[in-house]
């Protein structure tokens, strides 16, 4: 069976722009919340967001791009030559159909779309960007990325929200496992202009609170919504045996399982996805519970759901069996991001025997029984990390991720 392996990151959040930044900052507990500045929202009932401050893009993409492109593409186009810069890949020498792009976003180019539109409605027709054709659609990112690097290859986009990272993890495993043996995976989302603001707020799950270190509490006993974020990360995933033979610097861990699941509909009377989700994955994987070391929980910060995550945690490792972290209440949620940055986080914890604390978290109620790393991060021997992810209307994934080991390497060699 092709084993597929992670060679590259590159991350992206408020709390950090680059891998290392964000790193640093998620390990100390750091967040990067705060009020939105990009337009006024004093008169907005959420004021709060995991903005990402000091990102020019011209000092990262040609001026070529920037016309064409919103906010969140520059992120993946950005996030892209990171990982492949990490990975030591230089796609020019390659063939181009052997590499492959596959992205998630769940909220499109909002910030391009609705200045075009205000072009629409304010000055005419005439006004608007030939870009608006595609600058907004879903796929864009997959499209420019493999544009830039010339990878012809196998590439897909998905749109499944918060889960939408998770799943183009698993569906650029199975891309490698059916023969390409390069793929750019992860996902990004930015939609903090108004427009792309107020649809937030209408899912009706968006903190009210003001005070940034208190806003975005997991499976707090005062959990009140999570608070938006912005960015996201995107792997440089291979096929372990062409990752050798091109002499891939470091092999950071492997994708080991995958899963996804829907939940069925309200009033049904059947279970949540979830459980059974984490069950697959791990089945997936060949690992029992007993053998993962960390959990990096979907941690959506609303009393009903995080008690529903809570169960199902419970349900396949026990009560506090297993520590659980939530990394992303120091960024924010970054819907199609926040899988992708997880599983990034978790090979970094692989990487430095570190579980990073849930920032702003203090009060976990009894009844959740969960082990949630708190106040500041804990030393681990991690080997084996499983990533969970739940979207609106139903996804569910979970990603298991596992330390490459010199035995394996030499297997493969």
């Amino acid at each position: 069976m092709t084993r597929t392996v992670v060679t590259g990151i590159g991350a992206l959040a408020a709390n950090g722009l680059g891998t290392q930044k964000y790193w640093a900052a998620t390990r100390e507990g750091r967040h990067g919340l705060g009020e939105l500045t990009r337009f006024d929202v004093r008169t907005y009932p959420a004021t709060l967001a995991g903005e990402i401050r000091g990102f020019d893009a011209a000092e990262h993409l040609p001026d070529r791009l920037l016309p064409q492109t919103d906010v969140s593409t520059r992120y993946a186009l950005v996030a892209a030559g990171w990982a492949l810069e990490d990975a030591k890949v230089d796609p020019a020498s390659l063939v181009d159909y052997d590499m492959g792009v596959v992205t998630a976003n769940a909220l499109g180019g909002f910030e391009f779309t609705h200045r075009e539109f205000h072009k629409l409605w304010t000055e005419g027709p005439q006004t608007v960007s030939v870009y608006e054709s595609f600058a907004w659609f879903y796929a864009v990112n997959a499209g420019q990325i493999s544009i830039r690097h010339g990878m012809r290859g196998p590439s897909s986009a998905l749109v499944t929200e918060q889960a939408g990272g998770l799943d183009a993890v698993g569906h650029a495993r199975r891309t490698v496992r059916r023969g390409t043996p390069l793929v750019v995976a992860g996902g990004v989302d930015s939609a903090l202009d108004p427009w792309g603001w107020a649809s937030q707020i209408a899912g009706g799950r968006l903190s009210t609170g003001t005070d940034p270190d208190r806003a975005y509490l997991p499976f707090d006993r005062d959990a009140g919504g999570y608070v938006p974020g912005e960015g996201g990360a995107l792997l440089v995933l291979e096929d372990a045996e062409a990752a050798l033979r091109r002499g891939a610097p470091d092999i950071l861990g492997e994708i080991a399982g995958y899963a996804s699941g829907f939940d069925p509909a309200p009033g049904s009377g059947r279970p949540p996805a979830l459980r059974r989700t984490i069950e697959a994955a791990l089945a997936d994987a060949g690992v029992t519970a007993g053998q993962v070391d960390v959990v990096f929980a979907d941690a959506v910060g609303v009393p009903e759901l995080d008690r529903a995550e809570a169960a199902a945690l419970r349900a396949v490792f026990g009560t506090g069996a297993v520590p659980v972290t939530a990394p992303k209440a120091a960024s924010g949620r970054t819907y199609a991001g926040g899988g992708a940055l997880d599983v990034a986080t978790a090979l970094l914890s692989i990487r430095d025997g570190v579980i990073p604390p849930t920032a702003g978290t203090h009060e976990v109620p009894a009844e959740y029984g969960i082990d949630l790393v708190r106040d500041r991060a804990r030393d681990a021997d991690v080997r084996t990390a499983l990533v969970v992810a739940r979207g609106l209307w139903g996804f569910n994934s979970a990603v298991v991720v596992r330390a490459w080991d010199a035995d394996a390497t030499n297997d493969l060699s």
